[in-house]
């Protein structure tokens, strides 16, 4: 396909995201609020906006010493680097194992077992900056493991799905869920084979799917057709999304959410340079739904207002 074609589709490229979107409206002194996690989740608090629980952080090699201890109090948990991206060096540990001698080892969402220098290895990873967006020293976040709502059991292999919403200038434009797969190691993470299904915002539906830019019709691992899901909660999705914009101030804004099957949507995090792939999951172009937002809206509106227009035009 031709550019010519591709612009007549309101496809948005890298350089117009880069050039039109992220540099005009996204200021730089507010990047450390989305990438760094544990800024995030500070930010959240204050605002009180739902998120999983960070259980402690370590900052230094000195701080693994404690680990063993402190994780044997844990059922379960996530390992985060405080400034990672694409899902690069989380880990999920769906269970904590103990033996009868006190010998403890991890059981992951993909159910591969790991010791406990394994982990500890990869802090150590995290720690030296291995994936930190600037490949500088970095923090490993031990959070909270959430449960996976019910609604997604016919829909995922392994991990637990989220729905990524881009936001402008606090208007939810487009939303997609990305669910687990085998290939992506039970990981929402579409770089590593996970499921792009994009969802209407009108009602919460999904409508076409995707995976790694390849248009699919059934969970390659769990064979339920993807299309024609209605995600539960969708209003508060959407609210919560564009509160995000107000949390943090950034025009151009990747919200990801986790829907709980008990406490409904809680942000997971947020991304100042959300991919593109979320347009070929929605079979429709962002550009023109981005252009509609500048154009045609008046500031001053609540969350709930943004919401409403986006579900009207959009």
């Amino acid at each position: 396909m031709i550019f010519s074609q591709l612009r007549e589709l309101g496809i948005l490229g890298i350089n117009n995201r880069i050039g039109r979107y992220i540099l005009r409206h996204n200021k730089r002194s507010s990047y450390p609020l989305v990438d760094d996690k544990v800024k995030t989740a500070a930010r959240a608090e204050a605002w009180g906006v739902p998120m999983p629980e960070n259980y402690f952080a370590i900052s230094s090699f000195g701080d693994l010493k404690n680990f063993p201890h402190q994780i044997s109090k844990l059922s379960s948990f996530v390992i985060k680097p405080a400034n990672g991206s694409q899902g690069n060096g989380i880990v999920v540990i769906s269970e904590v194992i103990k033996d009868e001698s006190g010998w403890i080892t991890f059981k992951r969402s993909s159910g591969r077992i790991m010791e406990m220098d394994e982990i500890r290895h990869h802090i150590s990873g995290i720690l030296s900056g291995l994936y930190s967006l600037s490949g500088l020293p970095d923090t490993a976040i031990i959070q909270q493991k959430i449960d996976m709502h019910p609604v997604f059991n016919d829909y995922c292999y392994g991990g637990i799905p989220d729905v990524r919403v881009i936001v402008h200038e606090g208007f939810p434009v487009m939303s997609m869920v990305r669910l687990p797969t085998k290939d992506s190691d039970g990981k929402a993470n579409l770089h590593q084979g996970a499921i792009g299904a994009g969802i209407n915002l009108k009602d919460g539906t999904t409508h076409h799917a995707v995976i790694k830019n390849q248009m699919v019709e059934v969970h390659p691992d769990t064979g339920h057709r993807l299309d024609g899901l209605k995600l539960p909660h969708w209003q508060e999705v959407l609210e919560l999304a564009a509160r995000c914009y107000d949390m943090v101030g950034l025009g151009y804004l990747g919200v990801d959410i986790v829907l709980t099957p008990d406490h409904g949507p809680i942000l997971l995090e947020l991304n100042a340079r959300p991919g593109l792939a979320i347009q070929i999951a929605n079979v429709a172009g962002l550009v023109p739904r981005l252009e509609r937002v500048a154009q045609e809206v008046s500031k001053g509106l609540t969350a709930k207002e943004r919401v409403t227009f986006s579900q009207t035009h959009f």
